[in-house]
């Protein structure tokens, strides 16, 4: 017989002990069970003990927390998190340099325990350990468990971050204008100052007063990609709190003090591989780079301002090599006729005042910031394209005015140019950082795939939508391929001619209008069922080598990761936290805690998840709400997931409902599933190619009248 669900069978471990068998009843107060095991071993003054998980995290049982403790978890007897936070409150102002090193090693490791944490910040630990920071007297390993201390305890949120001093914020920037600093101790700093700039207002302005982004660039150019990682997460911080008014100035900044191309040579094109957080932090850096063009994505042109309109004057003095005519040559009627002939062959809608195009907004000013940057830099590329189509057939011409403003407006919305950064995405393009105007050379090199793909295509103006459509489709998959360089992307565009687009399509369609007679139709029915099982294994083998999952805080986004994986023999779910992101497979032995597969009575997702439903950013945020599930146990137990990425989210959603007996419903499985489907088809139909399949099956014959026709073998 099964013992009763409040009843919990552990260990429990008492330094110079043999350990306990015991069994915990979850209906009793927790202080009752201490006070029991404390009896056991004869150990007086039951409340100043308190039991912890004696694992890597070694973080106290708490009432809030006691549900998580499973069958056959090994627990240790240890001091009470009030009293623990007393001895190292006093043992880190010891006199002895040894003793207070100790003393801080144990309160950084105690400290990303929010139980330790809030008792420690009660006896006003906080300011105890920036006294320590301000009077710089501490260095080395002091400095930077003080330091990884501080980190951990603001990281809960218990304590708000507009409390601090200035004296505290300088010394911290002085530890990263240094040249020669601890890596530990510039890492920790780097990770303050940016959750400093991240969530206070006021200590923005004043982190943007000691640091500047010159003293930051030496730390770009050293061989730690961690120190890089950290650096990057400071800059993106500091353009992303900034004022909307100093962003442009601080992009000046940064382009003077050639960030890009020392990011491009020292993390792109290092010979490290960039990791997931690095990833992410260049993804937001490229973000708020684009976001820079909102502005002008958003400005209406103004038709009666004179420096505009000699904006298109000069598009059409480079395109037709005329100068501006002065005032009196010729009658009024005469150039009114002129400039319109000019602009009708410039490809503008509006061919009396073009003016008028730019009024759309998205994309605006920036489309004519785009044609202008265009027919100055690549001047040749310009003229051929407007000259090559004002000489053709009207109905063939490809209008490149009216081309620039849409194709600006798809480019700002294939780059998500005015959206905020994702917590999740490490979607970054390194092209885009081997050129200081990249927005704009992608544009030429676009426009020009444009007015190709109309060639190719034999287009009209009743084509433009469709020419559009195609042309979309080639940049993205050339974007898809991550190019290293822009040159890269242009021989990829080569490639991805309009046949070529035709050809994918075809073959990605499948030729699915051959799959529709009854036969093949039925076919298909007979083969889906094994496809589907081949999914399911494929699915459940992928949650066998486990996944590890980030844990994302409203905060900040912070490197801590947990990991999960389902046993071989499919029945458990073992997790557990790691200390930093795992470069294989995590052994299950290494894996606390344990979840029986028996146990889940349901998978959700999105909005339905605890997690998501809790107040904070994450609540906000789109990205996160797209990538989170929750595994319900018990009556209201929740394990809450945030996956890496869409494809992982898919994998294990479509595992955990394979396990419950439901229907994998992902786009992943839709995907596999059309593709193994048309594979396995087209295999078994390769002797029928060619061949007519009817749409029907042949009637079958009458009987004959006779049966005398048998052939005798005798």
């Amino acid at each position: 017989m099964p013992p009763p669900a409040d009843i919990v069978k552990v260990a429990i471990e008492w330094p110079g002990a043999f350990p306990k068998l015991m069994e915990i009843d979850q209906k009793k107060p927790l202080s009752s069970i201490i006070k029991e095991v404390c009896e056991g071993w004869s150990l007086g003054n039951h409340e100043n003990f308190a039991l912890q998980h004696a694992d890597v995290t070694n973080f106290y049982i708490t009432e809030k927390n006691r549900n998580e403790i499973k069958n056959g978890a090994i627990l240790r007897l240890t001091s009470s998190p009030a009293h623990t936070a007393k001895q190292l409150h006093e043992r880190i102002q010891s006199s002895s340099m040894d003793a207070k090193l100790e003393a801080l090693k144990d309160l950084a490791n105690s400290s990303r325990d929010i139980t330790f944490a809030q008792e420690f910040i009660n006896l006003d630990g906080i300011t105890l350990l920036t006294q320590m920071v301000e009077s710089g007297t501490d260095f080395g390993d002091m400095l930077s468990f003080t330091l990884t201390a501080f980190v951990e305890l603001m990281d809960h949120g218990i304590v708000s971050w507009d409390t601090f001093s200035l004296a505290f914020i300088k010394k911290i920037a002085s530890y990263v204008n240094k040249t020669a600093m601890d890596v530990a101790v510039l890492q920790r700093s780097l990770a303050i100052l940016e959750s400093m700039v991240l969530n206070s207002h006021d200590l923005y302005q004043k982190v943007a007063q000691e640091i500047t982004i010159g003293q930051l660039i030496p730390h770009l150019q050293g061989t730690d990609q961690d120190i890089q990682t950290y650096t990057i997460a400071v800059i993106n911080a500091l353009f992303l709190k900034a004022p909307v008014e100093r962003r442009q100035e601080m992009s000046h900044i940064l382009a003077q003090k050639q960030l890009r191309s020392i990011i491009l040579s020292n993390v792109i094109r290092s010979n490290k591989p960039i990791n997931a957080e690095m990833a992410h932090q260049l993804y937001v850096l490229q973000v708020l780079t684009f976001n820079l063009l909102e502005d002008r994505m958003m400005t209406k042109m103004d038709p009666q301002d004179q420096a505009q309109r000699d904006i298109i004057f000069e598009l059409r003095r480079i395109a037709f090599d005329v100068e501006c005519e002065p005032n009196n040559s010729g009658s009024i009627e005469k150039r009114k006729s002129m400039y319109t002939r000019d602009y009708k062959k410039l490809g503008f809608i509006n061919h009396v005042n073009p003016a008028v195009d730019f009024t759309q907004i998205p994309p605006g000013m920036l489309a004519l910031d785009n044609m202008l940057y265009f027919a100055k830099h690549h001047q040749d590329a310009y003229i051929r394209i407007v000259l090559e189509n004002s000489s053709r057939e009207d109905k063939h011409e490809c209008p490149f005015g009216r081309s620039s403003i849409e194709l600006t407006k798809m480019l700002c919305e294939i780059l998500k140019v005015g959206e905020p950064p994702s917590e999740t995405c490490h979607d970054f393009h390194p092209m885009f950082f081997t050129h200081d105007r990249s927005f704009e050379e992608f544009f030429c090199i676009c426009i020009q795939l444009l007015n190709k793909t109309w060639k190719e295509m034999r287009a009209t103006s009743e084509d433009f939508n469709k020419v559009m459509q195609v042309v979309k489709e080639q940049i993205m998959r050339a974007l898809n391929t991550k190019p290293n360089s822009l040159d890269q992307f242009k021989s990829k565009l080569q490639n991805l001619s309009y046949t070529e687009i035709l050809k994918l399509r075809q073959s990605e369609r499948m030729n699915q209008e051959d799959f529709q007679s009854r036969p093949i139709v039925e076919l298909r029915e007979k083969i889906q069922p094994e496809i589907m099982e081949l999914i399911k294994q494929q699915r459940l083998n992928r949650l066998c080598e486990g996944t590890c999952f980030r844990k994302i805080s409203s905060r900040r986004r912070q490197d801590k990761f947990w990991y999960c994986r389902l046993s071989p023999n499919h029945k458990v779910l073992h997790y557990g936290d790691l200390e930093e992101s795992p470069q294989g497979e995590v052994p299950h032995d290494s894996l606390q805690e344990k979840l029986p597969v028996a146990d889940i009575k349901a998978v959700v997702t999105g909005k339905e998840c605890p997690h998501m439903k809790e107040k904070g950013a994450l609540k906000q945020n789109k990205e996160v709400l797209e990538l989170a599930f929750s595994v319900l146990y018990e009556s209201d137990e929740y394990l809450n997931f945030i996956a890496p990425d869409k494809h992982e989210y898919c994998v294990w959603t479509d595992g955990l409902n394979a396990l419950l007996g439901k229907e994998m419903g992902s786009d992943l499985t839709k995907s596999d599933l059309d593709t193994l489907l048309n594979m396995e088809m087209k295999l078994r139909l390769l002797d029928l190619e060619n061949i007519q399949i009817p749409e029907a099956p042949p009637p079958i014959p009458k009987e004959p009248s006779n049966y005398d026709f048998v052939y005798d073998c005798n």
